[in-house]
């Protein structure tokens, strides 16, 4: 982001939706209606390839699915539901932030992260701050949000391990549907750390098209 621009709010995002929610409300459903955007906002990093493929739910569900197969050895160690929460929840700011990708040079990794939190505190405390308790309350979402971005503690260090081992996933399946070579994207194995993720996703990288090997 250059000095010269505009400094980024969720704001300015809400002020061009067509039908933006209902803030301040006891209701749940105008943050029902917000999320709504990640069923339709598509993964950036695919669409320079010409790829038109998953949207940010579709990369968040199939995650949150992955932690709840964490191998025995390692989910005793784990909060396997805290895991399938912060695997649904880590990506939510970008119903408003978008998918910012690596190669978004003009927005560093601190503007990112300045934007989410934004994101973050406008739905745990506008959307949701007067919403009556519950499992996923506005509270909660910070919390674990917070967690993931923070990287401490195991749960958070086996997300980002399931967050790269989707990924390599979704590589291995588009350069199969659309015979294309992905492998920008193939370096994120080598930033797995946990042993057990890392096995799964030497077995993946080996399923990969010989060509692109």
């Amino acid at each position: 982001m250059t000095t010269d621009e505009p400094v980024w709010t969720p704001e300015s995002v809400l002020e061009t939706l067509p039908r933006r929610p209902e803030e301040n409300s006891t209701s749940p459903v105008p943050f029902f209606h917000l999320i709504e955007r990640l069923k339709t906002t598509k993964r950036e990093g695919w669409r320079r390839f010409g790829i038109n493929g998953e949207s940010i739910a579709d990369h968040m569900y199939r995650m949150s699915i992955m932690t709840m197969m964490a191998p025995p050895a390692l989910a005793a160690k784990l909060n396997i539901a805290r895991c399938t929460k912060m695997a649904l929840v880590h990506d939510m700011a970008e119903a408003l932030v978008g998918d910012i990708t690596p190669v978004d040079y003009h927005i560093t990794k601190a503007e990112k992260a300045r934007r989410e939190a934004a994101v973050i505190e406008y739905i745990a405390t506008t959307l949701l701050g007067k919403v009556p308790g519950g499992a996923l309350s506005g509270a909660d979402i910070k919390s674990v949000f917070e967690e993931y971005e923070e990287d401490v503690t195991l749960e958070a260090h086996f997300v980002h391990d399931i967050d790269k081992m989707e990924l390599l996933l979704q590589m291995v399946e588009y350069e199969h549907a659309h015979e294309t070579d992905l492998t920008e994207f193939a370096h994120v194995a080598g930033r797995i750390r946990l042993p057990e993720i890392k096995a799964w996703a030497d077995e993946v990288i080996a399923e990969r098209p010989k060509q692109n090997v």
